[in-house]
Parts: C-alpha cells; sequence; structure tokens
C-alpha cells in the first residue's frame, strides 16, 4: 500500500470521530502544557537570580558589620555605634590579601537631591574611587573623582538622576545640592536600565568617602567607620579563598577568638546566586516531572482509545487484509493515528504551555523564559509517546485474521 495512502486511511480515521480523538489528545496537551508552562517559570526564576547578583558586580564580596546588618538585606542599611568595621580594615584587605582586583569602602544614605530648582529623593553613596571597578559601573560622561579628591564635594551620578534633576540640560559642571550641601557633578553614569525585579539601577549618586560620611550621613557613621567595604576578587575561581584569607585576617584584627561569632559578615554572591540557582533548577525539574505524570497519562488513554478503535473497526480491517493490505500496511496505518494524534495534541500543548507562561509572567509578576528546546523536545517526545503507547494496539490490528474479521459484527 502506498505511504500517501496509508496518511489518508489515517487522517480519515482521525477526523471522523472528531470528538473522541479531541479527548485521546487531552492528557498530552495538559502534560505539554504543563511541562513548558512550569519550566519557563523556573528558568524564568533562575535568570532573574543571576541578573540582580550580577548588577551587584561579578567576583564581589561585601563585607559588612554582623549587628548592624539590615533583616533580609544584602547590604548594610545601618549605622552608628554597632558599625565594627573602618576603612582600615580595608587598607589591611588591600596589603594582605592576594588575588584582589579591587577594595572599595561604603557609606550610603537615601535623601533630597536639589538642582536647578527641581528636586529628587535618591540613593547617596560614599566610596573610593575603585568602586566602579568593585561594581563593574562605566563612565558615559565626564570623570570619576580620584583617591586625592576624596574629600571633595563633587558627584558622579546616574541618568535616573540626571534625567529628573535637569531633563535634557548637561549637568556637566552643575550644582546639585545634597541635603543642604552643595556639591559639582563631575560625571554621569552609563545607564544599566531596570533589574528584572523592576529596580531603577540608575537612580543613584556617587561621591567621596569622606565627604559624604562627615557632610551627608553625619553623626549615623562616626570617625573612619564604613557600612560596607567590597571586594572584587580577580577572578570566580579566587573568590573562595580570597574570602577564606579576608575571614582570617578581619578575626585577627578584631581580636576574635576561635569559634567566637564575629562582629562581621561576609557575604559571597556567587555562591549565593549558585545556591538559590541550584535550588531553583531542582524545584523545576520537580515541578516538570510532575507535570510529565500527565504525559504518560495521556499515553495510556491514547492505548485505550486505540483499541477499542481496533474492536470497532475490525471488520474495515478485515476488508482492507482481504483486498490486498499486508500487515505491515495495517501495522502502519495504526501506528500513524496514534502518533499523528500525539503530534496535535503536543502542538496544542507546546502553544497553550507558552501562552499560560506569558499570562502568569503578566498577572502574576513572576519572571518566566521560555526555554529553547521547548518545541523540538515536546513534539518530539509527544510522538514518542504516540509510538510507545499505540505499539499494542497496533499489533494487535495487525494480527488480527481476515476471515475472522470479516466474520465480526
Amino acid at each position: 500500500m502506498k505511504r500517501i495512502e496509508l496518511v489518508r486511511f489515517a487522517a480519515g480515521a482521525i477526523f471522523a470521530h472528531p470528538m473522541r480523538s479531541a479527548l485521546t489528545t487531552l492528557g498530552i496537551v495538559i502534560g505539554v502544557g504543563a511541562v513548558i508552562c512550569m519550566t519557563s517559570i523556573g528558568l524564568g526564576a533562575s535568570a532573574n537570580i543571576k541578573e540582580q547578583i550580577s548588577a551587584l558586580g561579578s567576583n564581589m564580596l561585601i563585607i559588612q558589620s554582623a549587628s548592624a546588618r539590615g533583616a533580609g538585606s544584602i547590604v548594610n542599611q545601618g549605622g552608628g555605634s554597632a558599625i565594627s568595621i573602618d576603612t582600615k580594615d580595608a587598607q589591611a584587605i588591600r596589603d594582605n590579601v592576594q588575588h584582589i582586583a579591587a577594595v572599595s569602602s561604603a557609606v550610603q544614605t537615601r535623601t533630597q537631591l536639589i538642582g536647578e530648582g527641581t528636586n529628587w529623593n535618591s540613593t547617596v553613596y560614599g566610596v573610593d574611587a575603585t568602586y566602579l571597578t568593585v561594581r563593574d559601573l562605566k563612565i558615559a560622561s565626564g570623570r570619576m573623582f580620584e583617591e586625592g579628591e576624596l574629600s571633595k564635594k563633587v558627584l558622579v551620578i546616574g541618568q535616573t538622576v540626571a534625567t529628573n534633576l535637569f531633563q535634557d540640560n548637561d549637568p556637566l559642571g552643575q550644582r546639585i545640592r545634597v541635603g543642604t550641601v552643595p556639591f559639582e557633578v563631575i560625571g554621569v553614569l552609563k545607564s544599566r536600565g531596570q533589574s528584572s525585579s523592576g529596580q531603577d539601577q540608575d537612580d543613584l549618586a556617587i561621591g567621596p568617602l569622606v565627604s559624604v560620611r562627615s557632610r551627608v550621613v553625619g553623626r549615623r557613621v562616626r570617625g573612619e567607620a564604613v557600612q560596607n567595604i567590597f571586594v572584587k576578587a580577580d577572578s570566580e575561581q579566587t573568590l573562595d579563598k580570597v574570602q577564606t584569607d579576608i575571614d582570617a585576617l578581619l578575626r585577627e584584627r578584631h581580636k576574635i577568638q576561635p569559634g567566637a561569632d564575629a562582629n562581621f559578615q561576609i557575604q559571597n554572591l556567587t555562591s549565593v546566586a549558585q545556591a538559590s540557582q541550584q535550588s531553583t533548577k531542582t524545584f523545576t525539574i520537580l515541578l516538570a516531572a510532575v507535570a510529565g505524570v500527565s504525559l504518560v497519562v495521556g499515553g495510556v488513554g491514547i492505548m485505550n482509545i486505540m483499541l477499542v478503535a481496533v474492536t470497532e473497526r475490525t471488520r474495515e480491517i478485515g476488508l482492507r487484509m482481504a483486498l490486498g493490505a499486508t500487515r505491515g500496511d495495517i501495522l502502519s496505518q495504526f501506528a500513524l493515528e496514534a502518533v499523528t494524534l500525539s503530534l496535535i495534541g503536543g502542538l496544542i500543548g507546546l502553544a497553550l504551555g507558552v501562552i499560560a507562561a506569558f499570562i502568569v509572567g503578566q498577572v502574576g509578576g513572576w519572571p518566566t523564559q521560555i526555554p529553547s528546546w521547548a518545541a523540538p523536545l515536546s513534539l518530539g517526545f509527544s510522538m514518542f509517546v504516540g509510538l510507545v503507547f499505540g505499539a499494542y494496539p497496533s499489533y494487535r490490528a495487525a494480527q488480527l485474521d481476515p476471515i475472522e474479521a470479516l466474520r465480526r459484527d
């Protein structure tokens, strides 16, 4: 029998019973759709974690006072007498720890900025000149202040601050009052846009550590104290060693006994990202596996319906075999029907899974990312399910005796 005739017979059998065909594919539709939707949400969450960590800087450690750390925050917000780290600690790290690309002390506060008759509330950082290197920030225009300017009243601002205070005018050389203290704008940062969580990464102003600490932050951070020390390792491979060396150095400087709780914390952002991504990956696999059960259920449904079809079409099978159709032709026809039903279900499930992932992302605020392998894998697996679960009904149809089949009512 010609292949085109096999396709025609298979298609005719499917479209002759549209409701039964639709119910047969339902399990495949639900299974594929659920797997695509769950996987997209999981991959989107993993990418979101990676982006948020990368936004802070690559190969970076954040050192902060243990008692001054805000709950649930990876960047210190509080200050005062509870702060236990200072610029001398930062200098000791520069001098004694190997495999370091850059170190920057930092203080910060959120305050009002006033320029050209307008005002804007933003976060102001007081940092060392190496801060841009540590945080992977770039200058779009102007320049960054130098180490010899840490006591000067100058600012490098983000694009959001520049737009809100100066609109379309060039902010370089302009004056901004930070609270009540005037600062001169000497640089504008290259835009980084919003993070995947919706945070504006351009809403900031960066000033020299000494001037911001004494004139803007004031009593909250006294003397040489700082709220954070940012450390950038020269590679991801050396990051763990750098963390270990810094921990040992600071314990020695702060005279902390072995086994005692330290009065500082070191956040390894790469480790945090890897742990979070691994947890998300495991959860995604679990969700996909649970959703994949629907595919097996769909396969069982296909097998049951195909067995019913063989029983209903016994006389047809006998007549076709009497007219010259071989057992291979019968086997191929029923196998083709099962694979076609699964493929149709896979296509519909793929479309519904993508739509569901998009709706979840828009309505629920969940990050989603459609995997590149979604289409080929879902369709290929659907065909595989149809072939496996359609094999037995096809075999039973092919083994029918044509004379006995013609005698059936």
